[in-house]
This record gives C-alpha cells, sequence and structure tokens, in this order.
C-alpha cells in the first residue's frame, strides 16, 4: 500500500512539474513573481510584424542576387609578410621565461597569444604556451593544445623566438595557484592596458633579469597597436595569419561543414566525414553560403540593458542579472531603450538581423549558417528569422552527434568551430560588434572577402519608426550599406592590428 501511495505521489509531483509546459498560459500571471524562474517561458513574438510580414512576400531580382553573391574586386593590398622590413634573428641568449594569463573567451585569448609572441620578441624572453583562464560565463576548460596546434605554432616561429611547451622544471612553483594565494615577486599585474614597449622594458625585463621568469596576469589588452617597432607588427600579424592554426579535427569538422553548405546534398555518414570533399560534389558547382555571427545571448542582451520586446517579466529577469553578475553597474542602464537604439547600441535580435538580410536582397533560397554559442529565448526567438531563411543551418543540423563529440559543451572549441566556417564563408555579418567580429573581419580583410557591417545607428532609428513600410525600409538599409560590405579600411591610431590588417599585415600592389 506504501509502495503504491509513494508512486502516486511521484506521479502527482511529475504532473505538477509539467504543468507550465503543457498550459503555459495559465501561469502567465506568476511571471511577474517569479521572472527569473519564468519569463523565458513566454516565447517573445515579433516586434516589426508589418515589415515582417512584407518580407516574406519579397521578390528579388537576379539582378540583386547577382550583385549580393558577386565577390569583391581587388583593392590594391594583398598579403604579405613585409619582405622590405629587416627582422633581427632569434638570439641564443634568452633573458628568461614570460609567462602569460589569458582570460576571455577565444577571439580575445587569440588577441592575447598574438601579443605575447611579440612580448618575447621584444624582452628577448622565451615564451611558455599561454595559459588560457577558465571563462566564468562559459565555464570551459579547454587549454592552447586542445584549441590550436601547438606543434605548427612552435615550428612556424622558430626563426623568430624560443618557445616550451611547459614551465621548466627549474620553476615548476610558477603556476597559476602559485599567483591567487599571495603577493609574488615574479608576478606582473600592473601592465597598463595598451602599455608601450618601452613600459616592457622597464618593468618586466629586471623581473626576467632578477629571477629568470615573470608571469604576466591580466595580460589581455595589455599590449600597445602603436609607437611599435615594425618587425614587432610583422611578427604580430605572422603569428595571427599563419601560426594560429586550429587543431586537425576542428579543421576536419570545419571543413566537413563548409562542404555541406557548398553541396547539400554531399552529407555522407558521420564514419566517413574526414573524406576527401571532392569525393561527393554536386557537378553543377559549388553553391554560395552566408554566415551569420548572431551574438544574442544572456549576457549579452542583460549588459546592453535594451528592450527585446519579452514584456515585463523579461525586463525583471534582465535586471536581475546584470544585478546579479555585475552588481548593477552597467552603462547603458541610464539611458532609455529609444536612447539607445537611436545611438545603435542594442543587438540586433534574429527577427531585425532577418529584416536586414532580405532587405539587402538575400531572398528566401539563401543558405545561412548561424554561429552562435546560445540565443536568448531560444528557438522562439529565432522563429522569425528562420521564416524568412528557412534553410538556415548550424553545427547541430550540418554534423552528427558522433562528429560533435570533441567538441561538445566546450564554448571554445565550438567557437573555433564558427570561427574556422566564417573566414571559409562567401558573406559573412554579425548582428553586434565585438571579439568574435573582429576576428572575423580582419581574417576575411586578409583575404579580401565579403564582409556585411551593420550600420547600427541607421538600423535602430528605422526598427523605432513604425510608420516604414517595406519599399522605405528596404531603400533606406540599401542606401546605409553600400559602403559597408568589405571595403578596406586601413588601421587608424589606436585600432587594432587584428581587426584592421592594412596596412601592417598587407602590402599595397596599386
Amino acid at each position: 500500500m506504501r509502495k503504491h501511495s509513494e508512486r502516486g505521489g511521484a506521479m502527482v509531483a511529475a504532473v505538477v512539474l509539467l504543468l507550465p509546459f503543457l498550459f503555459p498560459t495559465l501561469f502567465t500571471p506568476f511571471t511577474h513573481a517569479l521572472p527569473s524562474l519564468l519569463s523565458e517561458w513566454n516565447a517573445p513574438k515579433p516586434r516589426h510584424s508589418r515589415l515582417l510580414k512584407s518580407a516574406l512576400h519579397r521578390q528579388t531580382s537576379d539582378e540583386q542576387l547577382s550583385e549580393m553573391w558577386m565577390p569583391l574586386s581587388n583593392q590594391g593590398w594583398k598579403p604579405c609578410i613585409r619582405s622590405d622590413i629587416i627582422t633581427s634573428s632569434l638570439t641564443e641568449n634568452s633573458q628568461g621565461y614570460i609567462q602569460v594569463f589569458l582570460d576571455g573567451g577565444l577571439n580575445q585569448q587569440r588577441m592575447g597569444i598574438c601579443d605575447a609572441v611579440a612580448l618575447a620578441k621584444i624582452l628577448n624572453a622565451t615564451l611558455i604556451i599561454p595559459y588560457l583562464e577558465v571563462n566564468p560565463v562559459w565555464q570551459d576548460s579547454s587549454t592552447f593544445e586542445d584549441i590550436f596546434d601547438v606543434d605548427h605554432f612552435i615550428e612556424a616561429l622558430k626563426d623568430e623566438i624560443s618557445i616550451v611547451k611547459e614551465v621548466p622544471d627549474a620553476y615548476f612553483w610558477s603556476t597559476r595557484e602559485y599567483y591567487a594565494t599571495a603577493i609574488r615577486a615574479t608576478r606582473v599585474k600592473t601592465a597598463p592596458v595598451h602599455a608601450s614597449a618601452n613600459w616592457y622594458l622597464d618593468n618586466v625585463l629586471p623581473v626576467l633579469e632578477s629571477y629568470g621568469i615573470a608571469a604576466i596576469a591580466p595580460f589581455s589588452h595589455r599590449l600597445a597597436f602603436d609607437n611599435m617597432p615594425k618587425e614587432i607588427q610583422r611578427l604580430r600579424c605572422k603569428v595571427n595569419f599563419q601560426a594560429l592554426v586550429y587543431v586537425p579535427h576542428i579543421r576536419a569538422l570545419g571543413d566537413a561543414l563548409v562542404s555541406r553548405l557548398r553541396y547539400p546534398s554531399s552529407r555522407v555518414d558521420s564514419a566517413n566525414y574526414l573524406k576527401k570533399v571532392g569525393d561527393s560534389k554536386e557537378k553543377r558547382g559549388a553553391g554560395k553560403f552566408v554566415v551569420l555571427h548572431l551574438r544574442f545571448d544572456k549576457d549579452m542582451a542583460a549588459h546592453s540593458a535594451c528592450d527585446f520586446g519579452g514584456g515585463k517579466a523579461e525586463k525583471l529577469a534582465l535586471a536581475k542579472y546584470r544585478q546579479v553578475i555585475w552588481q548593477g553597474r552597467v552603462l547603458n542602464s541610464q539611458f532609455t531603450d529609444e536612447e539607445l537604439r537611436s545611438q545603435g547600441r542594442c543587438p540586433l535580435t534574429p527577427e531585425e538581423i532577418g529584416l536586414l538580410l532580405a532587405a539587402l536582397g538575400f531572398d528566401n533560397t539563401t543558405r545561412l549558417y548561424l554561429a552562435s554559442h546560445k540565443v536568448y529565448g531560444g528557438e522562439a526567438r529565432i522563429s522569425a528569422l528562420r521564416s524568412l531563411f528557412p534553410l538556415m543551418e548550424d553545427k547541430k543540423s550540418l554534423a552528427s552527434s558522433e562528429e560533435r563529440a570533441q567538441i561538445k559543451g566546450k564554448a571554445s572549441l565550438l567557437a573555433a568551430v564558427d570561427h574556422y566556417v566564417s573566414i571559409h564563408s562567401d558573406i559573412f555579418v554579425s548582428a553586434s560588434p565585438g571579439n568574435m567580429h573582429n576576428a572575423v573581419v580582419g581574417h576575411r580583410t586578409y583575404r579580401n572577402t565579403k564582409t556585411i557591417r551593420p550600420n547600427m545607428a541607421l538600423l535602430g532609428q528605422l526598427f523605432l519608426n513604425k510608420s516604414l513600410d517595406w519599399a522605405e525600409f528596404e531603400k533606406a538599409v540599401v542606401e546605409g550599406h553600400k559602403s559597408r560590405q568589405g571595403m578596406l579600411r586601413l588601421r587608424k591610431s589606436e585600432q587594432s592590428i587584428y581587426t584592421y590588417p592594412a596596412p601592417d599585415c598587407m602590402c599595397n600592389v596599386s
């Protein structure tokens, strides 16, 4: 009898837990009281229904499509590791070992690795393979060796600097834990943002000379882009575009995804996905595809302090998240949603980026690859975008669970695959600026491939104007993006060499 009672109680409990999913409207009143628990159950509705309805019935001419897919013409610059610069050769006597600890996501860490190599050159030091911190948001403990081909990295730079894979036995104590427990003489933690070469010569070289090792943390964004010797800039280019190569299984999966996007009928069994893509190409030739980097996770949505149409419950949930993560100290919080949007400070929602692409001339036969970790609001938030572009794919739809086993649950490896596919696509567009956007734009500028940079301020103002019809919206979008589709821009003072590789990493051949 007791067993039957316990079993019955368990069934009742299960039904109670399932009720909000089976009958979500019954629980709407409670979402105001429990925003953090129930807010994301309320599916966000389209915010631009009028434009969306027109976009779904849009007609795109062959001329528009041809123009959109046309590769960039020669812009007078080509990739080069400046042969006119005399590079100092690797010296035999190293000043000691440089150790750096890199925080942030994959693309921020990429930039830090490039800067670490440059710093080792400046100090004539031996670089220990950089330590990648565990990101508090993504909780990924992947190491340098998990992501990058370390042997290729060392081989590509062997004539530039000395690199070792691990901390030498003599300095076994120099670990992340060692520096976290007390003030240590060998740790440098005062490096200013964008510090000059002279700052490191004055402040870090003495530590090397005294102790034989210097650990720098934090190090992200700690080396200036201006007033650097040309050979240091050239070396940064070499690391970013030649030495940093992903491990073989990431490249293989990336190649498989690119092949399946170009040749939709060429998908093969998971056991054979490493086969040469030429074995199964269609006779009609390669198809084209767009990569959309949809940066719309909860972290981004909360930090922007913008309204995304999820109602009062969503606003409260994001406000609570801001309080927990940043103690409420978010600069955008002092502005209204209208002010933020008119200034282009709100990330584009999946619906809005879909409307942008539709207005630019992409039709519903466009193959779209979604490069994204997690989309806040899930499939409900993506539904409007998917209705505009039904051939939208991602890692899960293109590759089997067996193929994705090595990257499952590892944010850095997932980002590496997306980065690889992004730089090999015909067109790349990002819903908002950020490290991924910057890293991909740099590579695509270096390769002279088309990248669409959304005019965030213009789009913010257009989406605020609810009286616009489709023709007016389309005209404004096209006009506002004529000069934002891959036109090369030379790096200006203080701008990143990794986002703007010309002129430091490229030669003018015009």
